[in-house]
């Protein structure tokens, strides 16, 4: 059964020749393409309610977005475990979620039409979403996304467990606009991985990829190289297939800068301005997931 769940993840560009988190390495390919992000943690959350068990889940005050601390006074930590705390009860239990930061306790009936009692709802390890393929290493299979971290529900960088990168495509643009950052629309199967995510960092998410991706390898520049002026990126806007495209840099930032930003770009392209207003910030993603736990 397939459900749709909404997820965000800032990232669209791919700057030929500034693979940063990646200066080690002499040649790199430069990608552009989207990719599903999956990234898990010891956290469960609930992704979505069941159309036909979650009437009684939703009633007793739990909502999308609540972290699931504790179920029938059994720590969770994935959605096995809430599984195996339901095993077995009869009536209301507690359910101790995380919400806007705060604890809090609900009492909650399990449904109990089918074979075990069920919340009723549908669970998220972690966060998912998608972003753009920054470069592949094609010798040792690395790749890196993103250009920034992952955060979790508290601002601080998600700690991840161990992650998967699923074949991705976007579905439609929603333009930016002075001061409203544009969105991307996209959608990735679960079943169609393509690699493991290894890393979550302040400089983004890397991971190793056994099929790869095609194209011609190039050089990577120092950062001491990097010049004011004409550039060309590689991003998808439509579809799965990444275009190039030109931009200005304007100005580049101290290496040592602390909020990881390298340099400031104008986006000069005809086709990219008309597409997507500029350089989309945000995105507004729904992640089709065949593997998606009920409990």
């Amino acid at each position: 059964m397939k459900r749709s769940i909404s997820f965000f993840i800032i990232s669209v560009l791919c700057v030929s020749g500034l693979c940063q988190g990646a200066l080690a390495e002499e040649l790199l390919i430069p990608v552009g393409e989207i990719i599903g992000l999956e990234l898990s943690n010891d956290t469960v959350t609930v992704a979505a309610f069941d159309d036909a068990a979650g009437s009684t889940a939703r009633d007793a005050g739990l909502q999308i977005g609540d972290e699931i601390l504790s179920v029938a006074g059994r720590r969770v930590s994935c959605a096995q475990d809430v599984r195996e705390s339901l095993s077995g009860c009869a009536g209301a239990i507690p359910v101790v979620i995380r919400r806007d930061g705060k604890q809090r306790e609900l009492t909650v009936l399990p449904d109990t039409s089918g074979d075990t009692p069920r919340l009723g709802v549908y669970l998220r390890q972690g966060i998912t979403g998608i972003g753009t393929v920054t470069y592949y290493d094609p010798e040792s299979g690395e790749f890196g996304t993103l250009g920034h971290g992952v955060n979790d529900p508290e601002g601080s960088l998600l700690r991840m467990r161990w992650g998967n990168a699923y074949a991705a495509q976007v579905q439609s643009v929603k333009k930016g606009k002075a001061g409203k950052p544009g969105q991307l629309k996209g959608s990735a199967e679960a079943m169609q991985t393509v690699g493991s995510l290894l890393r979550n960092t302040p400089q983004g998410v890397f991971g190793k990829s056994r099929q790869g991706w095609l194209g011609e390898p190039v050089p990577v520049a120092d950062y001491e190289d990097v010049r004011t002026g004409s550039a060309v990126i590689r991003s998808t806007v439509v579809g799965s297939d990444p275009q190039e495209y030109s931009v200005e840099i304007i100005k580049i930032y101290p290496e040592n800068r602390t909020d990881n930003r390298n340099f400031l770009l104008k986006v000069t392209d005809p086709e990219l301005l008309a597409a997507t207003g500029g350089i989309v910030q945000g995105m507004g993603v729904s992640y089709n997931r065949d593997n998606q736990v009920n409990p």
